[in-house]
């Protein structure tokens, strides 16, 4: 029982930082995000003083951001699309998410390798790590910007919202493959060469069974999310089955049948939402404004650990690293997004030259990337130079170019 209350005690003291940073980001009229990352910062400098531990380990903060965090944000951000509109643009949102995500993932990693250029303490097994932590993109600053406004294009805003879920879910299966090939390292003593990679027809392999696994397992839970919602015929009750589903589509995928967690839980809300269009009206009245309060709350929490875990050593120790990492990451999704965009027209609706600019300068690093580095296990000997790269590529997203977007967006007439 005292286990309970200590846990409780713990995310009520995280929860109400995650409130006073929302109230921090209205003060100064920034995004949610940085003002909950300051409020982190201000809640980890009190903790001393009021000798309190928030019980916030390495070893911890894995399972809470996947079988948490997670799926909550991505069924969320799925839910918002509009599945017709997604539907016309599939094609360029697959080539970006998934031929795109590997692409500037490559070249990320090769940047980051030879600027850091230390094989031993940085093998290349930590630059794919990084590059893949690097790859998740989260505009939230640009499409809130561009909802803003009014007269934003749904078609852009579909474009923009479609292609980062689908990146971000490309983006964390590969993620959990490098993890497993580096944590594999480290138990066979190989960290420095990182001889547990394996040949390019065996990641294939990999990347299609949990893809197209964790594409059938998601169609198969919309459906049955949507049967029961309809046989249940209660607004309360389909909340209820909602949130069943985020989780339940995400547990049944990695731990039943082995495939993609999150690409199932993405495709179980597309595909409910598809088939509950009718009900947008009626049972599901509350839905959007439910996955709005808890994607906030969510996005506020993780930012809000970052802000626990950050420290000035990182910035003092790590600042050439970060500068390679920032540089690699807004080239390599610039360059992929300026390569492939050409090609869309062949399998889609083409791109406008000022969309495109949108698409890489408004590719920022945001939660998926920061609750990716959360969860990497301490036992990497990497794993503190990984954190400080990617805390530093998050941070240049929020102040430069989410304060900057505005400007972009205004400027191109979007």
């Amino acid at each position: 029982m005292e286990g309970v209350v200590t846990l409780v005690g713990q995310g009520l003291y995280m929860a109400f930082a995650a409130v006073v940073g929302l109230g921090i980001a209205r003060v100064l009229h920034r995004d949610n995000t940085l003002g909950c990352l300051i409020a982190g910062v201000l809640a980890g400098m009190l903790l001393p003083v009021l000798n309190y531990d928030t019980g916030l380990r390495a070893e911890n903060l894995h399972q809470l951001v996947f079988f948490v965090i997670l799926p909550v944000l991505i069924f969320g951000s799925a839910w918002k699309i509009d599945p017709d509109v997604l539907l016309r643009w599939l094609g360029p949102v697959l080539l970006l998410a998934t031929v795109g995500v590997l692409i500037c993932a490559l070249i990320t990693a090769i940047l980051v390798y030879y600027g850091i250029h230390h094989p031993t303490g940085f093998p290349w097994v930590a630059a794919f790590l990084t590059a893949a932590i690097l790859s998740a993109t989260d505009p939230v600053s640009v499409v809130a910007r561009l909802r803003r406004s009014g007269s934003a294009n749904e078609e852009l805003l579909t474009l923009v919202e479609g292609e980062s879920l689908f990146n971000d879910a490309v983006a964390i299966v590969l993620f959990s493959f490098v993890l497993g090939i580096a944590s594999h390292s480290v138990m066979e003593g190989s960290v420095a060469t990182g001889e547990a990679l394996t040949g390019i027809g065996g990641f294939t392999a990999y990347l299609a069974t949990v893809f197209f696994g964790g594409l059938a397992v998601g169609t198969i839970c919309g459906l049955l999310t949507a049967i029961v919602i309809l046989f249940l015929g209660s607004a309360g009750a389909a909340l209820m089955v909602l949130v069943l589903a985020a989780f339940g589509s995400f547990y049944l995928a990695e731990h039943v049948v082995g495939v993609s967690g999150i690409l199932s839980v993405m495709i179980c809300a597309i595909v409910a939402r598809a088939c509950l269009r009718e009900q947008q009206d009626t049972y599901l009245a509350h839905a959007a404004p439910t996955w709005e309060w808890l994607g906030l709350f969510f996005n506020a929490l993780i930012f809000v650990i970052m802000g626990l875990v950050i420290t000035f050593q990182m910035f003092t120790d790590q600042w050439l690293a970060i500068i390679v990492a920032i540089v690699a990451a807004i080239g390599a999704r610039a360059l992929v997004v300026f390569m492939l965009a050409p090609l869309a027209r062949f399998i889609g609706p083409p791109i406008p030259q000022s969309w495109r600019l949108v698409l890489s300068w408004g590719g920022l690093r945001g939660v998926i990337a920061v609750a990716l580095v959360l969860s990497l296990p301490t036992e990497l000997p990497y794993w503190w130079t990984v954190q400080s790269m990617v805390f530093g590529v998050v941070l240049f997203s929020l102040l430069v170019q989410g304060t900057t977007s505005t400007r972009l967006i205004r400027k191109l007439g979007l």
